[in-house]
């Protein structure tokens, strides 16, 4: 066997196809398209879920693809045996001293003490969320518990969903 006598076997190569090259060619005139509508014009695919124009399927159900609430609060957590760690006993526990102390990152950020650990100190705790749990360890050390009031921003402050008794009271201080 020679260098000249290499070729490819019989049936794995074929002729490239040569669309819109006259009607001989058996893809000429509407090159294999069909007659008009969008699949004969240019620029053809529209995306994998493009449906005529009316929304998606994966649109519609958000579940499918993922879906973002763009409500949704992010807490800062901070367990009860990290506050227990690196606070002593009479001191004031605020996010703005947590975030001194490394245990949060951002002290504008909403604040929730979760029950994790023990907790042996009298401590004032100012938080914007407590788990049950560590409400009943602070306040059974001798502790005491402050809510701070949740600022809305973005989404959540231009669509802020209230109760009744909340609209009522807005209601009657105007």
């Amino acid at each position: 066997m020679k260098l000249h006598d290499l070729r490819p076997a019989d049936g794995s190569t074929r002729k490239r196809k040569r669309i819109g090259r006259g009607i001989s060619a058996g893809q000429g005139k509407t090159s294999g398209r069909g007659t008009k509508g969008q699949g004969a014009r240019a620029g053809k695919p529209k995306g994998k879920y493009f449906e005529g124009g009316q929304l998606p399927l994966v649109r519609r159900l958000p579940f499918k693809r993922g879906f973002n609430n763009i409500f949704r609060i992010e807490y800062q957590e901070v367990n009860v045996e990290d506050i227990a760690q690196l606070f002593s006993a009479g001191e004031a526990v605020t996010p703005v001293t947590l975030a001194e102390r490394g245990l949060i990152k951002e002290a504008d950020k909403p604040v929730a003490v979760l029950g994790n650990g023990e907790l042996s100190l009298k401590l004032t705790v100012t938080a914007h969320r407590f788990t049950k749990s560590a409400q009943t360890k602070i306040e059974q050390a001798g502790g005491s518990v402050n809510v701070l009031a949740l600022e809305l921003t973005g989404a959540r402050a231009t669509v802020k969903k209230l109760r009744k008794e909340q609209l009522a009271k807005l209601r009657e201080a105007k």
